[in-house]
C-alpha cells in the first residue's frame, strides 16, 4: 500500500506563523518598544491601545489573513495616514528596531521572520515623509 506523505504548507504568511496569536504577540512587542523608544513617543498617542488595535487589523490582512483593515478603517492608504506625523529616517529606523525585537519575542522563524521583517523595511522606508 503506498502512503502519500505530501508536506503541508501554509498558504499565507499569516497561516504560516500562527495567525492572530501571532499577531498578537508581534503587535504587544511592538508597542512595549514604541511606548518607550525616545525617537518615537512624540509621534505616538500616550495611550497606545487604539493605535495597536489598527496594527493588528493592518497585519493580519497585510500578512494575508482576514480583511479586517480594511473592513474596519477602509483601504490602507498608509502613507496618506502617516503625513500628519512627522517620520524622519531616524524614526523609519527606530521603529524597524521595535519591530524587529518583537518579531524576536514574538518567536517568528525563520524564513518568515526575514520575509516579514524585509516587507515591512519597504513599507517603513515609503512611509517616510520628512528630512533629518
Amino acid at each position: 500500500m503506498k502512503t502519500n506523505h505530501a508536506i503541508e504548507r501554509p498558504g499565507t504568511m499569516y497561516e504560516a506563523i500562527g495567525g492572530a496569536d501571532a499577531i498578537e504577540k508581534i503587535v504587544d512587542g511592538l508597542y512595549k518598544r514604541i511606548g518607550v523608544h525616545p525617537d518615537l513617543v512624540p509621534i505616538f498617542p500616550d495611550d497606545l491601545t487604539e493605535t495597536a488595535r489598527k496594527q493588528r487589523l493592518f497585519l493580519t490582512q497585510f500578512f494575508g489573513g482576514p480583511k479586517l483593515y480594511t473592513e474596519d478603517r477602509g483601504q490602507p492608504m498608509l502613507r496618506r495616514r502617516h503625513l500628519p506625523f512627522e517620520i524622519t529616517p531616524t524614526r523609519k529606523d527606530a521603529w524597524l528596531l521595535c519591530m524587529d525585537g518583537a518579531l524576536e519575542e514574538a518567536g517568528i522563524a525563520e524564513p518568515y521572520r526575514s520575509a516579514i521583517f524585509e516587507k515591512l523595511t519597504m513599507t517603513a522606508h515609503h512611509m517616510m515623509n520628512t528630512p533629518e
